[in-house]
């Protein structure tokens, strides 16, 4: 049984990283503990914490020390190997990989770089390491600038160099290959390959390959003079500002990199200005070369700008700095959360992770990771592409969630908003929106449309034209009778408004489910080994036996159209049947009304939460429930109870909130809370996608 994979390359610069960052979110989403190791790193620099160590820990979240996740720094392979200790080498390693393995169900293994003096035995160590782990590998080369035939031939002959060492290689990964060859290279590579392993080829993309300003900074030794806070701006090209400005702003492209003498003021601030004008590109950064820096009166007028270009100065001329920022090689950083967002979607859209998991023949895990639950959502969105409306266009978090979900191909979205100042928003914060699609409801197509829909389903309730004119130019109202009307499948809303503003327009037009009486909602409460299903912790300040009855059903609904076995608990201040009072009397009649109504859902109650979850205490004071000690639906009496309970469990354990997720209505809408971060919009609009499915 496969506990771990080993990701091995055969040179520097291979694009390594895509595969272990895409590798990393798959196994995240399958198992309950993923643990990731270096055999060997880099040496360490000065901050103390290798790179791709610190990444693959911020950015998942990983429960590891640096420390824990390599074994050794490239100066001591090198030490130990001139020494003739190889096997001291292999020894440290497999330990430290031993204690990282009893702690995981599965580990992920990132080879070495080649990229320092040691590299001329990285080959045979990487094949030595996987071999003395007993893990399978996956290969990854980059094909940029080679010949197909010598190429295809090189690594088809490290395939075979495993292979003959015994290591099960499960597949290879191609990278950096032109758009137009991937097919040719992957033709060419099975016929080498002659079925002993999987090939995939991804495609070269300039994104990841430009440094950021940071880079910049660290390779030139530069000093950074505004804009601190923007050093992980990406750039694009870029090119020396030595002609007169006139002529210089016509060569700007998007994202560009501005590297001029530090006494030309001129070409900074015609710089800054386009960048802030919507008729140029937007501006990634500025050099100042030289070592030469702004006059006091211009370093005055530039601490007034209220601009997103990090400025830096240098003491290389300009000839060798624009040199040297050329020869960076970029790499991945936790900061660069644009990088890592492509190249996780690179990863979805080329390389068949979930074909090559099948072939590790992993165990069954037990219980649900929010990792896990996560994935599963995600894929579960993706089956059937929809269509979600956001009407609050301009709220960063919007944004940022948006993009990376339309980055990953998940869904289609439209954002509501005044088209010019949603675009310089996304701008000034560096978010990609251009697959995004931006209405305006006063300048839509639909717009009178909606109004004579909204006015004939209102009329009754004394709406008049006007009042309908007025109501469409209300994104709230625009959003949802794109919803009602087929033009969007689903919509989410509410980091700007409030539940109120955000649910009123659904009640009044898209209304509830033939038989349902109560909207109300769920939270997926993300524990470390279990998701729980929260009801209603949102809409229903007080609902009566007959509300909380129907409460329970849609709950369990919910819970079994997201993969969840509903077992129900009826929570109160007692279990069985001890408690006396009007507020335990509401459970108690509610539980019987929902058995009546659906005489196959496992419901119980009155329960008390302790006696819901926990075994033992449910084993001992309801003996012979097969709710007790196991409920997967927990159902609150009041909103008072419900929307403090999911707040505290989420504050106190760390769980992670899905939600609230309405239920009862004919299509789907759902309320986001003012305080929501952009993770929670990204969940919230992937559910409202599966739900938009389900109808």
């Amino acid at each position: 049984m496969t506990k771990a994979l080993y990701i091995a390359t055969l040179e520097s610069h291979s694009g390594k990283s895509l595969v272990v960052l895409g590798l990393m979110q798959l196994l995240l989403g399958k198992m309950t503990k993923v643990g990731y190791f270096r055999p060997v790193i880099d040496d360490i620099k000065s901050n103390g914490i290798d790179n791709h160590i610190n990444t693959m820990i911020s950015h998942f979240d990983l429960n590891l020390e640096p420390e824990e996740s390599y074994a050794l720094t490239q100066s001591q392979v090198v030490e130990l190997y001139n020494e003739g200790k190889q096997g001291e080498i292999l020894d440290i390693i497999i330990e430290k990989y031993k204690n990282l393995e009893q702690r995981f169900d599965f580990v992920l293994v990132e080879g070495s770089d080649f990229s320092s003096d040691g590299s001329i035995i990285e080959f045979d160590l990487n094949i030595d390491i996987a071999k003395n782990l007993g893990v399978t590998t996956i290969l990854v080369d980059n094909a940029k600038g080679k010949n197909l035939e010598e190429f295809c031939g090189n690594l088809e002959s490290a395939v075979n160099t495993y292979l003959n060492k015994g290591i099960d290689v499960l597949g290879v990964v191609v990278n950096k290959v032109r758009l137009e060859n991937l097919e040719l290279v992957k033709k060419k590579l099975h016929e080498e390959m002659d079925n002993k392993t999987e090939v995939f080829a991804v495609p070269r993309m300039k994104k990841l390959s430009h440094p950021t300003i940071k880079e910049i900074v660290d390779e030139l030794n530069g000093k950074v003079l505004f804009g601190k806070e923007y050093l992980n701006n990406q750039t694009g090209s870029f090119g020396v500002g030595a002609m007169q400005l006139h002529n210089y702003l016509g060569h700007l492209n998007d994202n560009s990199l501005v590297i001029t003498p530090g006494d030309r003021s001129d070409i900074v601030l015609g710089a800054l200005q386009a960048n802030l004008s919507d008729n140029y590109p937007s501006i990634s950064g500025i050099v100042l070369t030289g070592g030469l820096q702004p006059e006091p009166t211009v370093q005055r007028l530039l601490e007034g700008f209220q601009n997103n270009v990090p400025i830096i100065s240098v003491k290389y001329g300009t000839f060798d700095a624009a040199n040297k920022v050329g020869s960076i090689k970029s790499k991945i950083y936790a900061e660069s959360k644009q990088k890592i967002s492509t190249s996780l979607a690179l990863f979805t859209k080329y390389i068949d992770g979930e074909s090559l998991l099948k072939k590790l023949q992993t165990f069954e895990p037990k219980g649900v990771t929010p990792r896990m639950f996560q994935y599963n959502l995600l894929q579960r969105a993706k089956r059937v592409k929809k269509h979600i409306v956001l009407p609050e266009g301009e709220d960063e978090r919007i944004l940022r969630a948006a993009s990376e979900l339309v980055l990953s191909d998940v869904v289609d979205i439209t954002v509501l908003g005044q088209k010019n100042l949603v675009e310089r928003r996304a701008s000034s914060m560096g978010i990609d929106i251009s697959q995004l699609t931006i209405v305006d409801p006063v300048k839509s197509e639909h717009y009178n449309q909606y109004v004579d829909t909204f006015y004939k389903l209102r009329k009754h309730k004394g709406v008049n034209k006007d009042m309908a004119r007025d109501s469409m130019l209300d994104v709230s109202y625009f959003g949802t009778m794109m919803v009602y009307k087929g033009d969007a499948d689903g919509m989410v809303s509410g980091a700007v408004h409030t539940t109120q503003h955000t649910i009123r327009p659904a009640l009044q037009f898209i209304k509830t489910k033939p038989g349902i009486r109560v909207v109300s909602s769920v939270f997926f409460m993300c524990l470390d080994t279990r998701v729980s299903v929260f009801g209603d912790c949102a809409i229903n300040p007080n609902p009566n036996a007959e509300e909380l009855a129907e409460i329970a059903i849609s709950s369990a609904s919910s819970a079994k159209g997201f993969g969840i076995d509903p077992k129900v608990a009826m929570l109160s201040y007692s279990s069985g049947s001890s408690g006396k009072g009007v507020d335990v009397d509401k459970v108690r009649k509610a539980t019987i009304l929902a058995r009546e109504k659906q005489p196959d859902l496992l419901i119980e109650g009155p329960m008390q939460y302790d006696a819901a979850v926990d075994p033992l205490v449910g084993k001992n004071k309801l003996p012979e429930s097969e709710v007790a000690g196991q409920a997967s639906v927990l159902i609150f009496p009041d909103l008072n109870t419900g929307n403090n309970t999911y707040k505290a469990v989420q504050r106190e354990t760390g769980a992670l909130a899905i939600g609230p997720m309405l239920q009862g209505l004919n299509k789907p809408v759902n309320d986001l809370s003012r305080g929501c971060t952009v993770d929670d919009v990204y969940n919230t609009i992937i559910v409202t996608a599966i739900q938009a499915q389900e109808n």
